[in-house]
Formats: structure tokens, C-alpha cells, sequence
């Protein structure tokens, strides 16, 4: 994997709608103020790429326009760093004008950059991993440099923090608190908190060995399961296998899967679907460790663990429930394709 350096006070970055076009809209325009004066004071120097603001209709009408900006931000020597504006649905539609574009693939290639996002982001960081870059599934700009509280969530500020350094010293523990997804995310919203809880439950291993490693590979189940089975958009499937998106079944050898759910909060029934699309590919048999994101507002919280434990449970590999990535917030950010020992009983993971 090609390694971007740490980012550096100074640096730009930039910010690109790669997915939904909602950064744009006059209702997040609190949240651009409020991101980019965070950005700066950590000494970063924030650019909003042409068509990051253009708003939700022409970004879906014209996913090309998208794709130059993420052309663009690569090609800019300048630029050290990218942030996704938010995920969404449909940034799949973005494949052909980058695998198809010989330029694009070899600057990625000659020139690793730091990536950051999640959700529908998945797609991306799976098409940046096929091209040899190491990415970050962790916080974007709208949900996470743009909450409307008085400061960023401090977990998730440290997690960003932690962009300023290389992820090899980095050591992830469970947050001490959870948060309720806000209800009112307007202007007038500014300066309240969210709703908290005290962390009491930390990692929990479901079933399998309490010390294990591999690299890092995952990204949200609905957008993986998308992927698989074209169930949200028709061409998706066919656009993805044409790319090779999901790593074949030989890449997942010894790998630490990471899972999360969104904000949708699938039923349960239709979480066993998900790992039942994921089992037929036969990348569970050869994973050495699954790590699972926190659901939102721990919905389905117990039930979700029986369905993890029905589906998967004859693999035997460790399964570790519970952890700050992803939807749920506040969240980390995991570098995939890193080296990392899971230690159940000191509630740590390290990288290697």
C-alpha cells in the first residue's frame, strides 16, 4: 500500500462531494463556517473544490463534475489532504470517469494523499485500495468538522488529531461516552449538545479468541451489500463488478473485516441478508477477525448481536461488537490496509 505522510500545519485540503450534494444547500452553510474556522485552527488551510458547493441537483445530475474534483485534488501538488463533504448513495456513478481515466490512476499511484470519510465514501476508499492507496475510514467535514455544538466531539477531534501523526503509534480505545443523533441540525441549532450516555458495556467479544491481528478491510454494510446485489440501484452491481470493486475472495486472506451500520438502521432481517451477501462471496472464510461498528442510537443493539452470532458464528473467527467507527457517534478512523493487534482484554487496538 502507498502510504500518505501525516498531514502538517500549513497544509491544504481539500473538501469534495463525492456523494451527496447537501454541503451546498444554504441549510449546511452554518456548518461550512463552522468547519472550515476548525480546520484552520489546526493550522490547515481548507479549499472547496469547484464543484464541492454546487448543490444537490447538479451534483446528481452530473457525476462527472464530481469526478474532477477528486481528478483535481489529486493532480494539486499543492493539496496534502481530502475530506468528503458527507457519504449518501450514489457515488458509484463516479467509477468510469476515474478507473477509466490512465491519468487519474497513475497520480493516485505516484502521488498518496491523506483520504478521509464513510458511509457511501465505502466505494471510494474500496476503489483508492485497488489502486495501491492507503485511505482513512473516519470523520468528514459536514457531519464531523461542522458539528454544531460548541466543539467537536473530543473523541472525534482526537481521532482527526491523529491525521498529524503516522497511524503506526496510533493506540484506539473505546470512547467513555455515546451519542444520540441529533433531531435539528439547523442554524438555530448552534451551540447545544447532543444527547450523551455514559459507556459501560467498552468492546465486547462475541465469540472467538481475545488477542488476534490482521490488515485492516471493510466499510459500511449497506453499502457493501448495495454493491453485491445492485438492491438500491439496478446498475450499481454491474458497475462495480466491472471494476472489481469488492476484493476477490484471496485478498480477504488473513484480513481484520470492519462493519458498520447507517443511519438507516437496518432491521435485523435485513442485516442477515447483508452478511448472508458477504458469505457468499467467501470472504468470511477467510478473515481473521471481524470488528463491528456501534449502531446508531444503539438501536437493535441486542438483536443485532444474536444475527452476528447466527450468521457468522460457525466460522469461529473473533467477532468484537462495539466499537467507535462509523455512523454511531463520536467515531475514529481506521487506516485500511494497516497492521493491527486486537487486544480484547486490555480494550485496545494497535497498529503495527
Amino acid at each position: 500500500m502507498n502510504q500518505p505522510r501525516p498531514l502538517c500545519r500549513g497544509d491544504k485540503v481539500a473538501v469534495v462531494s463525492l456523494s451527496s450534494g447537501m454541503l451546498g444547500e444554504e441549510g449546511c452553510s452554518h456548518n461550512i463556517e463552522l468547519g472550515t474556522r476548525r480546520l484552520k485552527e489546526f493550522g490547515l488551510d481548507p479549499v472547496f473544490m469547484p464543484n464541492a458547493l454546487r448543490g444537490t441537483q447538479y451534483l446528481d445530475e452530473y457525476p462527472e463534475k464530481r469526478a474532477e474534483d477528486l481528478k483535481q485534488a489529486f493532480s494539486d501538488d499543492s493539496i496534502k489532504g481530502i475530506l468528503c463533504a458527507i457519504g449518501g448513495d450514489d457515488t458509484y456513478r463516479l467509477l468510469p470517469f476515474l478507473m477509466e481515466d490512465r491519468e487519474f490512476v497513475e497520480t493516485v499511484r505516484r502521488s498518496p494523499k491523506l483520504f478521509t470519510g464513510f458511509s457511501d465514501t465505502t466505494i471510494n476508499h474500496l476503489m483508492l485500495y485497488r489502486l495501491g492507496l492507503q485511505t482513512f475510514y473516519g470523520p468528514c467535514f459536514l457531519c464531523d468538522l461542522g458539528e454544531i455544538a460548541e466543539t467537536m466531539l473530543p473523541y472525534t477531534e482526537a481521532a482527526f488529531l491523529r491525521y498529524f501523526e503516522d497511524y503506526r503509534n496510533w493506540k484506539i480505545t473505546p470512547s467513555e461516552v455515546w451519542y444520540e443523533e441529533r433531531t435539528d441540525f439547523s442554524r438555530a441549532a448552534m451551540g447545544t449538545e447532543r444527547v450523551s450516555h455514559r459507556e459501560t458495556r467498552g468492546y465486547e467479544l462475541l465469540q472467538g479468541n481475545a488477542l488476534f491481528e490482521g490488515e485492516l478491510l471493510g466499510g459500511c454494510l449497506e453499502s457493501i451489500y448495495d454493491m453485491l446485489t445492485g438492491t438500491r440501484y439496478e446498475e450499481e452491481r454491474e458497475i462495480c463488478e466491472r471494476y472489481h470493486l469488492f476484493p476477490d475472495r484471496e485478498q480477504w486472506r488473513g484480513k481484520i473485516m470492519f462493519l458498520e451500520t447507517c443511519e438507516e438502521k437496518p432491521t435485523p432481517v435485513l442485516l442477515r441478508k447483508e452478511l448472508e451477501a458477504i458469505s457468499e462471496t467467501g470472504a468470511f472464510d477467510e478473515i481473521s477477525g471481524l470488528l463491528i461498528g456501534k449502531p446508531m442510537d444503539e438501536q437493535y443493539y441486542e438483536e443485532y448481536k444474536q444475527v452476528y452470532l447466527d450468521v457468522l458464528g460457525s466460522y469461529g473467527f473473533p467477532i468484537l461488537y462495539n466499537l467507535n467507527f462509523g455512523h454511531a457517534t463520536p467515531r475514529m478512523a481506521l487506516p485500511y490496509g494497516a497492521m493491527a493487534r486486537v487486544n480484547v482484554k486490555l480494550q485496545q487496538i494497535i497498529f503495527l
